[in-house]
């Protein structure tokens, strides 16, 4: 059972819910009847906005419609007048552009350039639309003048800056790396910066809109002029610092002095090889003394009957006239041989810094045959330089000058130092241009081969002249000349050896040398094979030299002065090759030729000391009779001793006499063997008196006994010697 208050209270709490919920669902019912009217209303008004925005756009699309149409017809009409405005303009053009072309484009590039341009659309409207309108033959003509001017301006702007580059300047391009290392980079600047860019924007304009390719042409001509002028002002003025002095312009000794502030010292070019000098004085000695005995030839005489060597000569005279008989030929060949090595590597680099302006200006497909066109005037005066010196060379081995051949050796290996730097410039050029520097290699190869073979066999073949031998038994002419000859050889050893190994590869195994691939193939064989072969030339040189000086020891009657010879041949021989390297390089094949030479020494002072054996054997121990102190002597007994005594100072003095004219240079050989020969001479000489001093043999004793053995001594002191 439910309590009733509870069940009261609960029915309360019941009904006061059930009221509450009936409130809400009136209270929502008249929401939804308020929501009703107003969506009626609403539908309402919407309908009533409808009908309105159909009627307004009933009204306004007919306006809008002819509103457009006025609009397209004002466009056409403003297109129109444009046009006419457009076609009227190109009627104007030749008359308003007449006064500018007429003028020219020098100092307003740009502007005529845009009047250039109005001309050519101008010409391109009236072939389009007017090809029969007079105006079109107007245009066209202002253009084609105005076409002319610009490649007049090309060519005065080229022609009124291009200039030489200075000698001095083109010096310090072809400087050592050590001197680059310690100076600023030198850079070369042709045109000044705002005409190379008027030339350029030129340029561009003919490529582009003259269809024109004439400018190329100038391009090449006038730059090939300035290269080639500034390789002739090089050379000039390399022979005006040489020249001045009267002997050859050296900068290593000009750079020891202190240089004025107006004049600046000649740099040697990075391949200038250190010993041209020694070159240099060899041809001057050459020149005094010449291999086929004749003194007082100059080898320059063959330098004469070349267009080239007219010039050499020339320039000998213009050098005589100045500076008199210092400045003679030998200097100017010098001169021309140092100022040529300047001028190939000056090419170089002057070629090189062409090409960088060229592609600035010229378009790249026409680049390599303009370059190509613009180097080969200077190209050929160098390569034609070249075959001078060779041709020069070639006459000179003919008449078996072979000093003339020293000319090649410092040319040849500053050529092949600075081909990769030539084969990089000349890349892309026509293959007879390329073909050009190692045809010269080669040619000078083959001439530098064949001298060396035929100097070889002159010092064989160098005839037994009795006039021309030394009196005095001293070095020969021809020994001399041949050793001074190898020392050369040893300076430029690895272009002598290149040289060796081309004469090999073309004749010994007849294996014939493409131009291009000379020069290559010889490079292609190791060092040791170039060195070997230099060592077995300069071991048959020597061959051929020693044999043909026992030949000529044979044109002296006395034997001993034959052997003072041969002694005096030998030591200097040997100690030339000692002194100057060359034993080191004979030794590559000749192990013992040191040795060699010093038994051939020894036995020609055993030959020589023979020549006393006359004189020693008057007074040798073994055919003295004994006598006893005090014994008296039969005349046949007193007569021998006397013989002996007069033989003993007759010999002495005349081989004294004799032997006192002949020379031995070397004083170390000289003092040796004349202690030897005192030494033998003075000890049997002292023995000899001692025997006979206390034996009376003679009334007279001064008479025979004319000297003492100091006095004997002094005598052998005095040999070879004629100042004595």
């Amino acid at each position: 059972m439910i309590p009733t208050d509870d069940a009261s209270t609960r029915k309360r709490e019941i009904e006061d819910k059930l009221r509450q919920e009936q409130e809400t669902l009136n209270f929502i019912k008249e929401s939804l009847e308020k929501s009703d009217q107003l969506t009626k209303n609403m539908v309402s008004i919407l309908s009533s906005f409808e009908s309105r925005l159909m009627q307004l756009e009933n009204s306004i699309i007919p306006v809008h419609k002819q509103t457009e149409n006025l609009q397209r017809l004002q466009d056409n009409v403003e297109k129109t007048l444009s046009c006419l405005d457009h076609v009227i303009s190109y009627y104007h053009v030749a008359k308003d552009s007449e006064r500018i072309i007429k003028e020219g484009p020098t100092g307003r590039l740009v502007e005529y350039l845009e009047c250039m341009g109005k001309i050519q659309k101008a010409v391109e409207y009236f072939q389009d639309n007017n090809p029969d309108s007079p105006e079109l033959n107007r245009v066209k003509s202002l253009f084609e003048k105005g076409k002319e001017s610009l490649e007049t301006e090309f060519r005065n702007l080229l022609t009124r800056h291009s200039k030489p580059v200075p000698p001095i300047l083109i010096l310090d391009l072809i400087s050592t790396e050590d001197e680059v290392e310690t100076q600023e980079e030198v850079t070369l600047e042709h045109l000044p910066e705002n005409v190379l860019a008027d030339i350029i924007c030129i340029s561009g304009w003919l490529v582009d809109y003259g269809r024109n390719q004439d400018f190329m042409n100038v391009y090449y001509q006038i730059r090939s002029s300035q290269l080639d002028r500034s390789l002739r002002g090089l050379k000039e003025h390399l022979r005006k610092n040489s020249s001045s002095s009267g002997v050859l312009y050296s900068p290593a000794v000009q750079n020891k002095r202190k240089d004025t502030p107006t004049k600046k010292p000649v740099k040697r070019p990075v391949y200038i090889p250190g010993t041209i000098r020694k070159a240099q004085n060899l041809l001057k000695q050459y020149s005094q003394h010449g291999l086929d005995g004749k003194k007082g030839v100059s080898n320059l005489t063959s330098m004469e009957g070349h267009d080239h060597d007219v010039r050499f000569k020339h320039h000998v005279d213009n050098l005589n006239e100045k500076h008199g008989p210092a400045a003679g030929k030998d200097d100017v060949l010098d001169i021309e041989i140092d100022a040529y090595i300047h001028c190939i590597s000056a090419f170089v680099k002057l070629a090189q810094s062409e090409y960088q302006l060229l592609t600035e200006i010229i378009p790249e497909h026409h680049q390599k045959k303009t370059f190509d066109s613009l180097i080969l005037e200077a190209l050929d005066n160098l390569i034609q330089e070249g075959e001078s010196i060779v041709s020069a060379a070639r006459r000179a081995i003919l008449r078996h000058d072979y000093s003339a051949v020293l000319t090649i050796f410092p040319i040849l290996r500053h050529l092949k130092i600075t081909k990769p730097d030539f084969d990089q410039v000349l890349q892309g050029t026509a293959a007879s241009t390329k073909n050009k520097l190692p045809q010269l290699i080669t040619s000078m190869e083959t001439t530098g081969a064949k001298a060396l073979e035929e100097f070889a066999d002159s010092i064989k073949n160098d005839p037994d002249k009795e006039y021309n031998m030394p009196k005095d038994g001293t070095v020969h002419e021809l020994t001399s000349n041949a050793i001074l000859f190898l020392q050369q050889l040893l300076d430029f050893k690895e272009t002598a050896g290149a040289m060796l190994t081309s004469q090999v590869l073309g004749d010994t195994y007849n294996i014939p040398l493409d131009p291009r691939e000379s020069s290559s193939s010889a490079s292609s064989y190791s060092n040791e094979f170039s060195k070997r072969l230099l060592s077995t030339y300069i071991c048959k040189v020597l061959g051929n030299l020693q044999l043909n000086l026992l030949s000529k020891s044979k044109v002296y009657e006395d034997p001993a002065l034959s052997a003072i010879f041969l002694l005096n041949n030998y030591n200097y021989i040997l100690k030339s090759l000692e002194k100057c390297g060359l034993i080191k390089l004979v030794a590559v094949t000749q192990k013992t030729a040191e040795k060699s030479y010093q038994e051939h020494i020894q036995q020609q002072i055993q030959t020589y000391q023979r020549s006393w054996s006359k004189v020693i054997d008057y007074i040798n121990e073994k055919s003295l009779p004994a006598f006893q102190p005090g014994a008296k002597l039969k005349d046949k007994e007193r007569q021998m001793i006397k013989d002996k005594f007069k033989g003993f100072n007759d010999g002495l003095e005349e081989l004294c006499k004799i032997q006192k004219a002949w020379a031995i240079p070397d004083k170390e050989q000289r003092d040796n063997i004349r202690q030897v020969q005192k030494q033998i001479v003075t000890e049997a000489y002292n023995t000899f008196l001692q025997r006979y001093a206390t034996v009376s043999f003679t009334k007279n004793p001064e008479k025979y006994i004319k000297y003492r053995p100091e006095h004997v001594a002094e005598m052998i002191d005095k040999l070879f010697d004629t100042s004595a």
